[in-house]
């Protein structure tokens, strides 16, 4: 079996992360979301909001994170490594709020390609504001628009999961790969 590097993305709130959660229980090897984990540490530093205040900053380090991720898993022993979200990810919110980038994001996304890429669906009876998810629902359909864009600009044939159970939802990802 060749390595597969598999994409779980979708607008915020969809259950990504439970998926990822549920798929490291089964033993599978997984690569959590990191910006929560940056939005978190910006909050420690005293930027509440910093994809907000300074979006090419969050960005920027949006992008060296998930390229470390994405060597990473290529190098990996699993054949088979499951991403919360991928590179392209970070140039859909940019489209999202509007902001320029650098064309070295465009070429990371271009360098950087991911065997397949799972979608999942807006889904308001499980979507949950917190601390570090600012966008309401109506937003977050917006984004799943432009992470299907930027998916297909980039040649990805993205797969839609649909809505179920958690155990269902990583049947269909299973089977469809």
């Amino acid at each position: 079996m060749k390595k597969e590097v598999i994409v779980i993305t979708g607008g915020p709130g969809t259950g990504k992360s439970t998926i990822i959660d549920a798929l490291i229980e089964k033993g599978y090897s997984c690569y959590p979301e990191i910006s929560r984990e940056v939005t978190l540490e910006a909050k420690r530093q005293g930027i509440d909001q910093l994809f907000l205040t300074e979006p090419l900053l969050f960005s920027q380090m949006l992008l060296e994170g998930r390229l470390k991720q994405f060597q990473s898993a290529i190098t990996e022993e699993s054949d088979l490594v499951f991403m919360d979200r991928g590179i392209p990810d970070i140039l859909a919110y940019m489209h999202f709020i509007g902001d320029d980038y650098p064309d070295h994001f465009d070429n990371t996304c271009h360098e950087s390609r991911y065997s397949k890429v799972f979608v999942l669906p807006p889904w308001e009876e499980i979507y949950e504001s917190d601390e570090a998810r600012y966008e309401d629902f109506e937003q977050a359909k917006v984004i799943y628009e432009h992470l299907k864009e930027t998916y297909a600009k980039y040649g990805y044939s993205l797969v839609e999961v649909p809505k179920g159970t958690v155990e269902d939802r990583i049947l269909y990802i299973l089977n469809h790969l």
